[in-house]
């Protein structure tokens, strides 16, 4: 990018932070985040530049501003969830919308692959799950599965699980997105067999009252994850104006945030599938409310609050 459109997109911007204040410290905070982004990539590009010169001084300035009064370690943390994540979320919501449409497609592959042929689900589940939960219809108990560990063993070893799933999946994008988009073809194929199978059995509204309990934080963070991965990907595809090496740094830090935003997530999914999902007697309204609730959550922390703090930086999606 050339110095004067460089100058042009973001001095308004710049203008702004200088003349009117903060409202609040989360938005100061976000300010910074943005100004250190711009003069990072000023310095790369114009490091003789007066631009970089008075980007530097006003970071400077709001670096004072934001730990006058607070230790950088104690809030370095909300920091990140409040700001830094949000702002990383909102400049990939592309990105985000592409993996769940990918995955949503691969999904109804997989439920129009189990439909066509019976013996698919058992080639994607295995012979030993298929069997187990036909016996468990057949005693009136389809998900019967959740039952067989202590709950403490059982969340931690699925959270443990989940975590690592997430991390590679991000990690994969190194493969020029190609290994991310492998990974969450395999898990949407297995969650559209699987889905089908229960609807093929004339269980699905038990199962979609049980199993999504838990697989909609689980679900949501796979998808997160697997944007990370190609947000990773791309900047080694497709590095625009930047030095190949340089871009593929930057995606590498953007998505690397991106991934580890679904660690809480996973934290609380593996929560509820070890010690809730298995109570199957719970009212249908008790698993509608934590469903919603966590269906919510997920729209509010990574579609409509990014937003929010974008507009309040002057940043767009």
């Amino acid at each position: 990018m050339r110095e004067a459109v460089f100058l042009a997109r973001n001095r308004a911007r710049w203008q702004q932070y200088h003349q009117v204040p903060a409202a609040s410290p989360d938005e100061l905070a976000a300010r910074f985040v943005a100004l250190t982004d711009d003069l990072a990539y000023a310095r790369t590009f114009y490091p003789e530049s007066p631009i970089t010169r008075d980007l530097n001084d006003l970071a400077g300035q709001f670096h004072q501003r934001l730990y006058r009064t607070r230790r950088e370690r104690a809030t370095r943390f909300w920091q990140f969830w409040r700001t830094e994540l949000p702002l990383v979320v909102a400049r990939n919501h592309a990105t985000l919308a592409f993996a769940l449409g990918f995955f949503g497609f691969c999904a109804l592959l997989g439920a129009l692959s189990a439909a066509l042929d019976e013996s698919f689900v058992r080639l994607i589940l295995g012979d030993h799950y298929v069997n187990m939960t036909l016996e468990n219809i057949r005693r009136g108990d389809p998900m019967a599965v959740y039952k067989g560990e202590r709950e403490a063993p059982m969340f931690l070893y699925i959270t443990v699980n989940n975590v690592q799933v997430a991390l590679r999946c991000f990690a994969a994008g190194a493969l020029a997105g190609v290994g991310t988009a492998l990974m969450l073809f395999y898990n949407a194929v297995m969650l559209g067999s699987f889905q089908y199978f229960f609807y093929q059995k004339g269980v699905l509204t038990q199962s979609l009252l049980t199993i999504w309990i838990h697989g909609t934080l689980e679900i949501s963070a796979i998808v997160i994850a697997g944007a990370a991965g190609f947000v990773l990907g791309r900047g080694l595809l497709l590095p625009g104006t930047y030095p190949r090496g340089l871009s593929f740094r930057s995606s590498a830090r953007e998505g690397l945030k991106l991934a580890l935003g679904t660690v809480p997530v996973l934290v609380v999914a593996g929560f509820l599938e070890g010690f809730v999902t298995r109570h199957t007697e719970m009212p249908v309204f008790a698993s509608l409310l934590i469903i919603g609730g966590s269906l919510a959550f997920i729209l509010w922390y990574f579609v409509v609050y990014p937003r929010r703090v974008a507009r309040k930086v002057g940043l767009s999606d």
